[in-house]
Parts: structure tokens; sequence; C-alpha cells
């Protein structure tokens, strides 16, 4: 059996399947995957154009949508700062200005007039347009007039070394407009804006020797942002030329680095639009640049957000696409069955003959196609199978009991030879009376052995057996040997193979005891352990090594040791013998220390009714 499995193992890993529908375990499955497979494959190809059209149709309309606001926020913002360049022209070519700042030569009362006059423009300027936080003119000379007159330069920073003023100074039309910043010029001011700053003139010398800077507060740009609605979670920023934020919805996050943005690709992008980022933060930026300004305004929009409105698009495509791969399946799943069913029922069938109930192996032939003419054949050969199985089991029964009787007839003389060579030994020794009380011993042992044909006896009846054997031993080693039989009656009535402690007996006084200087015991014990039988032989003799032990179950050719044959097949085919009767998981095991001992422990089945397995 073990070689039949070994061969049907070996047989299906030779041949491995050529194609992917040979991987299959029925032809059922490979039709239904056919099938499937070819409506799965033109219901995605469905599925995925008319997915892809709908997305692209929606990301178009929503860059040209984006883009239409984009470009109408530009232009507010054009608009807005030519508002704003138009104050700064009126306030900077102001006659009273230029006096004020420049000229040096006029009264006192002059100069205040002129103070009075622009402070009372500024005054105008800021009341009518709240979205100003500063105002102001700065000389070089160090005269300078802010908001209400009553603020002053921070004495701390040079005007002159920062970037709004520099940028104004270097421009060629004398005018810049600066990114966001935190305005640090004035005393106890410090607000984030956005500086529009223009030159001042010296008519004098027509150098440049002052400058004129409004900061504009956030709310004039947030409204020019927040004018359009770009979806629930859209959004507008402003970068300058130099990648700079301008403004964002969500400055303050972005200085403190708990947001970002693809600020690099967006300078670098030369489209019109850029798709950033996947999944959920996937991003489509729309951008226009302000020719007035530099600055480009970038519109924001999360493609998570643009897809929702696909979705009842999407549910009826994918629930049309379900409905047709439920179809294909039902449909191909049914056709495969009953084109399928005579080759199941010949796969049915090999199963049963698998088992061995060749009985019921038997197929009618309803079919008169090739499937019938190989079911007929498939009837034919398990009839014949069935007659070789019954006549290989039989063999197989034969040989068995040969080899157990031939197992049995290598102990018995073996164990005749050493008992024969005990009693010629004690009669050389002129013990007369011991050599007739060990004849009978002897007797009464083999009468016990052959007054019973079968292959196993019961556990009293082997007791006997070893008692009979170590009645003649402890005769003929009076002042070497001791022993006691421990076993517990409730295992007397379990049968055991034959002779099986006579062996273990034996060598654990000719191997163990005998070469002990002193007196040694032997103890035979029995009892019952978790559904098995226990049978301990253990002395107290010289013991084993390991490595004698790691080969006391090899089988081993007879040899003469001191004018006898050693014991060399005896335990190996005991071994053999409960194995083979009784299974793989019983069997023999040793336990041995070099000067202490040697214990062999048998383990054997209990039957049902003593609380066993078998």
């Amino acid at each position: 059996m073990v070689e039949q499995k070994e061969t049907e193992k070996r047989l299906r890993e030779e041949k491995k399947p050529e194609s992917v529908f040979g991987k299959f375990k029925s032809i059922q499955s490979t039709m239904m995957v056919s099938f499937s497979l070819l409506m799965i494959v033109a219901v995605l190809i469905f599925l995925l154009i008319a997915l892809s059209y709908t997305n692209g149709t929606i990301y178009e309309n929503t860059i040209n949508y984006t883009s239409q606001i984009i470009r109408q926020v530009n232009y507010d913002i054009d608009a807005y700062m030519d508002y704003m360049e138009n104050i700064s022209s009126v306030v900077a070519k102001s006659g009273d200005v230029a006096r004020y700042l420049f000229e040096e030569e006029q009264t006192d009362t002059e100069y205040r007039e002129e103070r009075e006059r622009i402070l009372s423009q500024f005054q105008t300027i800021m009341e009518s347009r709240g979205d100003i936080y500063n105002i102001a003119v700065v000389a070089e000379n160090g005269k300078s007039i802010i908001n209400g007159g009553e603020e002053e330069l921070t004495e701390y920073i040079d005007i002159r070394t920062l970037a709004w003023y520099q940028e104004a100074m270097a421009s060629t039309k004398g005018i810049a407009i600066s990114s966001s910043h935190v305005q640090n010029a004035i005393k106890s001011c410090y607000k984030w804006v956005i500086t529009l700053s223009r030159t001042l003139i010296n008519n004098q010398n027509g150098e440049k020797e002052g400058i004129f800077f409004v900061d504009l507060n956030y709310s004039a740009i947030s409204d020019l942002c927040n004018r359009n609605n770009i979806g629930n979670k859209g959004y507008v920023f402003i970068l300058d030329e130099e990648g700079n934020v301008v403004y964002h919805p969500k400055q303050q996050l972005m200085y403190g680095g708990l947001l970002t943005e693809n600020i690099s690709e967006i300078m670098e992008c030369d489209s019109d639009y850029l798709l950033t980022g996947e999944g959920r933060e996937s991003k489509i930026y729309t951008l226009s640049k302000s020719e007035k300004t530099g600055w480009t305004v970038v519109g924001a929009v999360y493609s998570a957000e643009l897809l929702k409105n696909n979705k009842q698009a999407q549910i009826l495509y994918l629930l049309v696409a379900a409905g047709l791969l439920l179809g294909t399946l039902i449909v191909s799943n049914r056709l495969s069955r009953v084109i399928t069913r005579p080759i199941r029922q010949l796969r049915d069938s090999m199963s049963t003959v698998e088992e061995g109930e060749f009985d019921k192996a038997g197929i009618a032939v309803t079919m008169q196609n090739e499937i019938g003419s190989l079911t007929r054949s498939f009837n034919v050969m398990i009839e014949r199978i069935h007659l070789l199985v019954e006549q290989n089991r039989y063999e197989q029964e034969q040989k068995r009991k040969s080899e157990l009787r031939a197992l049995q007839a290598q102990i018995n003389p073996h164990f005749l030879y050493n008992t024969l060579d005990s009693i010629i030994w004690m009669s050389e020794a002129g013990q007369n009376e011991e050599v007739v009380v060990m004849t009978s011993a002897l007797a009464r042992l083999f009468r016990q052995s052959i007054s019973n044909d079968q292959e196993q006896v019961f556990v009293e009846q082997e007791i006997e057996y070893v008692r009979s054997y170590l009645t003649i031993q402890k005769m003929r080693y009076q002042d070497k040997l001791e022993y006691s039989l421990e076993v517990d009656p409730a295992i007397f009535h379990v049968m055991i193979v034959k002779f099986t402690l006579q062996p273990l007996v034996e060598n654990a006084i000719y191997h163990g005891i005998k070469w002990k200087e002193n007196k040694g015991n032997l103890t035979i014990r029995g009892y019952k352990d978790q559904g098995k039988a226990v049978l301990v032989v253990e002395d107290d003799g010289v013991g084993m090594d390991e490595e004698t032990q790691k080969h006391i179950f090899e089988e081993k050719a007879e040899k003469k040791v001191e004018g006898r044959l050693s014991n060399g097949v005896g335990i190996f085919n005991v071994q053999k013998r409960l194995q083979l009767y009784y299974g793989p998981e019983y069997g023999i095991s040793y336990q041995s220390k070099p000067g202490e001992g040697t214990r062999a422990v048998v383990k054997i089945p209990l039957p049902e009714r003593l609380g066993g397995n078998v």
C-alpha cells in the first residue's frame, strides 16, 4: 500500500500541466472559467472605455471651468492692483509730498500746512479703504509720515534693507508689489501684509530719494480669491515670480509645516494645468499668470471630489457589468455541468475504486458517443483489477504469516541453546540436584511455548514464560542475580506477541548484570498508561553508551561470545514483530546510562474494553 501511494505521488509529480487549463481539477471548471473569462474580458473592455471616457470628460470640463474662474480672479487682482497703483501715483506725484520731504528752505508754517494736507489725504484714503493697514511716505533724509502721523519707523531696522524697498528702487517703473510678509518697519505694528511700494523722485536733482508704500491686508486678496466657488473643497492661492506664497487660505498651516503644495512642479509647468499626487490626495492645479504683477494664480481641486459627481454613472456601469457577469456565470455553470456529467460519474467511480469498493464502482452506459465507449471499457477494467487485488491480498496475508513464523523460529533455537549451555555448565560443576530442577523448569517452559500455536498470548502467559526462564537463570547466577515481578493484574488478559519479554530479560542478564562486579537486580513491571499496556524490563547492570543505543535495533550477524551465540538478532526480531503486528507507534524503547543500568520499555495497545483505542 505504501509503495502504491509513493508510485501515485511520483506519477503526479512527473507530469506537469502544459497549459493553464490543465491546472484545473475538473473539465466543468475549465469550461466555466473559459466562458466566464471571455465575458469578463468583454465586460471589462466596455467598462474601462466607459469609465475612461466619463473620467476624461469630467477632467476636461473641470479644467475649463476652473481656468475661467482663475482667469477671472487674476483679472480682478490686476484691476485691484491698478486701483492701488493709481492711489500711489496720486500720492507720489503730490507737490505737498515732494516739498515736505525734499525742500529744505521753507517756513515752519508751510512745513506744518504741507504735513496736515498729506495726513488729510492719508486719512481720506484709509477711511475709504478698509483693506489698507498702513500708508506712508519715507525719504532717505530721515523725514517720514506714517498713517495718522503718530507712528514711527522702528529704530532697529534700516528700511532701505527691506526687500520690498529694494524691489521698488530696482524697478524700471519705480513700482513693486511684494509677496506676503510681516511688516516690521513700523514700530509696534507687526502684521501679515502685501506691500505696494513706489519710488519718490526729488525734483531738485531727479534722483530716487524716497518711497511711498501701502500695506494691504489679506481681506482684499482673500475676497478676490474666494469670490468664485471651486467645488466644496477647492481653493485658490497665489505665488509670486520666485514661487513664494503671496496668499493661501491656509497660510498659517503652510508656514507651520502642516500643509504643503507642489510649488516646484507648478513653477516648472509649461501648461495651463497640472495633475499631481495619487489616490484621494490627487489634485488638479489650474494656472494663470499675470503679466502685470508676475503672480501666478492657482486653482486647486481634489480629483476625488470631481469623481464623486461621476459616482452615479460608475454605479450604473458596475451594476450592468455585474449583471452580465452573473448571468454568464449561471449560464456557463449549467452548460458545463450538463456537458461534463458523464465525466464526473467516471471520476466518482474511480474514487470508489481507490477506496477499494469495487462492487459499487460500476457505471450504467447511457450514451453512444466517446464517453459511452470509455464507460464500457472502464467497467471491464475495474472488474479485472478487482480480481487482481483480491489475489494480491491473499498472497500478502500468506506472506505475512510466513514472516511471523520465521521470526518466531529464529528466537526459539537461540533461547534453547543458551539454556542448555547453562545446564551443561552446572552439570560440569557437579550440581546434579540443580540440574534436575533446571531441566524441569526448561521442560515446563517449552511445554508452555509449544502448547499454543497462536501468534499472540495473554500477558499473564508471557509473564509465566519469563518466570520459568528466570527460575533457570537464578539457579545459574545465584550470587549474581535477584529479580522481582510486579505486573498489574488489570493487563493479564491483554494479548501480546509471543516471546516478547524473554529476549529482553536475556539481554539484561548477559549484557548488563553478568558484567557487574556485585549482585545485580532485575525488575519486570507491567501497568496501563494512556490507552496502552506498558511492560518494563529494568536492570542495574553496566548499562550502555549512546553509540551502542543508536545501533541496538539494527540487524546484526550472529557471532560467538564466550562459547555461545550472542543475541545479535533477538532484539531486532522482537521489535520487527511488534511493529509489524501493532504498527510503528508501538514496540520497544531503551533508556540506559553507563554504570547505572538499562531500562527496556514495551508498549502495546489496550483493547477497547480496558480503555484502549482498539
